[in-house]
């Protein structure tokens, strides 16, 4: 029987094949059989996604699909409103816009869609 690898994130060595992927029960994390990224930066590397799954960057324009309140004032950003020129940043709200009549905003990317 073949020894499975540890995983890259905790050093566990109770990891199991679940298809073609191995994943560290303990930790939660999945990666291909195929291998290890290669470098620190390309592990580290977070890939932002919109609610439909598409990769978003820096410069994308992206638009709402869902009302949402903004938190300390009684206005709304509504569902279609279109968001131009995002920067993507780390933490819970993870793009940076500007959006026209409301100004400066961190959204979530689960609740935008790639324009």
């Amino acid at each position: 029987m073949s020894e499975m690898p540890k995983c890259g994130k905790c050093g566990s060595e109770y990891t199991y094949e679940d298809r073609d992927m191995y994943v560290c029960p303990e930790c939660g994390y999945e990666w291909p059989k195929a291998g290890l990224p290669e470098s620190e930066e390309e592990q580290n590397e977070k890939v932002v996604r919109d609610a439909h799954g598409n990769v978003l960057e820096d410069g994308d324009s992206v638009t709402v699909i869902k009302d949402l309140k903004i938190k300390g004032s009684s206005q709304v950003v509504k569902v279609g409103t279109k968001v131009r020129n995002i920067r993507l940043v780390e933490g819970d709200h993870d793009i940076d816009c500007k959006i026209d009549g409301i100004g400066a905003m961190k959204l979530k990317s689960e609740f935008v869609k790639k324009a």
